[in-house]
């Protein structure tokens, strides 16, 4: 019986990629520490280059924090059209040179060279000309790790950044991983990584020189096995070839019908921002928003709106759910049972023409988006949230929410 092949597995990181991208435009910032965000009181961080990097400006900071650690910073805004456009000549490098791609983000993929490298040297050099490909066509640098999972492919492509290309095999797995704070472990954010701590687990060592069942009584079974896999360098996740989206949409079903319009509409902003923050953390747009209302007696209606131009911004998704829900939906009297916001007619950030003049509120939101985004892949989705989003909790003042289910079709 033939074995199966040994699984090769890349995962790419391109290194600064807005910064470095925008000092390929204008040589003169190489070697400057460059910004990319906006200052004042109320700016975040975005990235950053390396160079700022060393006064300890990070990405999500506070642009007031980042002006005082790195005073002669330069700032510059960001151009996501150029940035996209980028990013889909790096997709087609990487398509020409691996069979599998799954996109992550707009500056990093999964590769998979299963059967197509024989072991992890040859995925090395495949990797290679990778960057080399990039280098030369593209006049950036990636960083590439190569191991035989996910987990350890990614973690791999941090370790030597920038510019690195680093093997992780399976036997290194003790040196290398195991001396690694546990908030390295994918799955562990910070309050997880807090309760592994505070149990007496603050490496990855520690979490796997343990049973699961002692580390249940940490953390739960569930969660208990999930990193206790990890930590011995086990992951069994398929990379899945990059598709385009047809539509994105963001369903929640609720315990208690919803009866008062505030809550509805506090629903509707919740379901339009995680839409919106999927499309930019894809570096898409939608043409067309939909809106599904499901009452108490399980009658459901959908309605659609075309916005006038492309967007990604949560105010332009909710405006028009608003709208739709307002002027289109007729409750007859009863609660919302589930909320649904979507979006279709999803094209390439950028690739339509943009209006001559951005008026100044879409100016104030994208600005906003950014911010917001850039503190939500720093932190995670939970660490910014809107104003308006927030209320006093009391009891009985928030509803069960049975289901949470965002959806890319």
């Amino acid at each position: 019986m033939t074995a199966a092949p040994a699984r090769v597995v890349l995962h790419l990181d391109m290194d600064a990629f807005y910064a470095a991208v925008e000092i390929r435009e204008d040589p003169s910032l190489a070697g400057q520490p460059l910004i990319i965000g906006h200052p004042g009181r109320r700016g975040v961080v975005t990235t950053c280059s390396y160079e700022a990097r060393t006064f300890g400006v990070r990405s999500a900071m506070p642009s007031v924090v980042a002006m005082r650690l790195c005073p002669d910073a330069i700032w510059l805004p960001g151009r996501m059209a150029l940035y996209v456009e980028v990013s889909r000549r790096l997709r087609r490098i990487m398509e020409q040179e691996s069979p599998v791609v799954e996109p992550l983000s707009i500056d990093e993929a999964f590769l998979d060279l299963t059967g197509f490298a024989r072991d992890l040297t040859a995925g090395a050099a495949i990797a290679r000309k990778l960057k080399d490909r990039i280098r030369a066509e593209e006049r950036l640098t990636a960083s590439v790790g190569v191991a035989p999972n996910k987990f350890l492919a990614k973690l791999a492509s941090d370790l030597e950044k920038p510019d690195g290309l680093c093997v992780f095999p399976a036997e290194d797995i003790p040196r290398r991983l195991w001396p690694l704070p546990v908030e390295r472990l994918w799955g562990v954010g910070p309050k997880s990584a807090d309760v592994l701590r505070r149990g007496g687990f603050r490496t990855v060592g520690d979490v796997a020189r343990v049973t699961p069942e002692a580390l249940a009584t940490v953390v739960g079974e569930g969660l208990a096995h999930h990193v206790h896999g990890l930590a011995h360098g086990r992951d069994d996740r398929a990379v899945h070839a990059g598709r385009e989206s047809k539509s994105i949409s963001e369903e929640r079903t609720y315990g208690d019908d919803l009866t008062d319009p505030r809550d509805v509409d506090r629903e509707l902003l919740a379901r339009s921002t995680g839409v919106a923050r999927t499309l930019r953390r894809h570096g898409l747009a939608a043409r067309t928003v939909h809106l599904k209302i499901r009452t108490g007696d399980f009658a459901t209606s959908t309605r659609a709106f075309t916005l006038r131009d492309p967007s990604d911004l949560a105010e332009a998704i909710v405006g028009a759910a608003r709208m739709l829900y307002r002027e289109r939906i007729d409750l007859h009297g009863k609660g919302v049972r589930l909320i649904g916001v979507g979006v279709s007619g999803i094209i390439p950030a950028g690739s339509a023409q943009e209006p001559l003049f951005l008026d100044a509120s879409t100016q104030r939101s994208r600005r906003l988006a950014q911010a917001t985004d850039a503190v939500a892949d720093k932190l995670g989705e939970a660490a910014l949230t809107r104003a308006s989003l927030l209320r006093k909790r009391r009891e009985g003042d928030d509803p069960l929410f049975l289901s949470d289910t965002p959806r890319e079709d």
